[in-house]
């Protein structure tokens, strides 16, 4: 479809450049703020699995110590997870550096939630299809409950909107997740919910 193909594409290079140039102040706060509470470094760089399985480094401000238990290994994150740093994903702030990988293509602004290269083995076939279409910052997953969703569902929510995708629909669907992921933002900065599973700090392992 020539919105899946084409037009998406350059929606998402507007829409992320937009963000960031407004919201450059505020990264520059955030920047300040990691940087005086919790230390260097400042950004977080984990390697997700993109389109297709090809792995990337997605960057977020730093939301944990790196505190360590007596063996040396890093201890679980509820115990370095601090108040600070759960302010940061409460209020979503720790995924503003996603902006700048929506900018190279290895992100789109919606689409499936990228996850660790580890998982694509343990992806059912149908569950792989989600790495047929970049990751997004939201997504359909994201504005049905984002972690509080156990895993088959979340998954299965984003094998669906790759579905959709392909539809004459598209370009409202995607208009309909940006718009509903505003309101889903200031609700979760003012309850909390769909942060974290439950139980757990933050997501359990697929």
């Amino acid at each position: 479809m020539l919105y899946a193909r084409f037009i998406k594409r350059g929606c998402d290079i507007v829409a992320a450049a937009a963000i960031l140039i407004l919201a450059l102040p505020l990264l520059a706060l955030v920047w300040i703020a990691v940087r005086l509470a919790l230390g260097a470094p400042v950004l977080y760089f984990s390697e997700r699995a993109g389109k297709g399985g090809r792995p990337f480094l997605i960057a977020k401000f730093r939301s944990m110590t790196n505190a360590t238990g007596p063996d040396g290994t890093l201890l679980p994150d509820a115990e370095r997870l601090t108040p600070f740093g759960r302010l940061l994903r409460r209020t979503s702030l720790d995924e503003l550096p996603q902006l700048a990988s929506v900018l190279t293509g290895s992100m789109s602004m919606i689409g499936p939630r990228p996850l660790p290269v580890r998982y694509i083995s343990r992806y059912s076939p149908r569950q792989a299809r989600r790495l047929e279409v970049l990751p997004g910052l939201t997504g359909w997953a994201q504005i049905h409950g984002r972690n509080s969703l156990d895993w088959p569902t979340r998954l299965e929510l984003d094998v669906q909107y790759v579905d959709m995708l392909n539809r004459w629909y598209a370009p409202f669907l995607d208009l309909w997740i940006a718009l509903s992921t505003v309101l889903q933002l200031a609700w979760q900065a003012l309850t909390g919910r769909g942060i974290a599973a439950p139980g757990s700090a933050t997501m359990t392992e697929l």
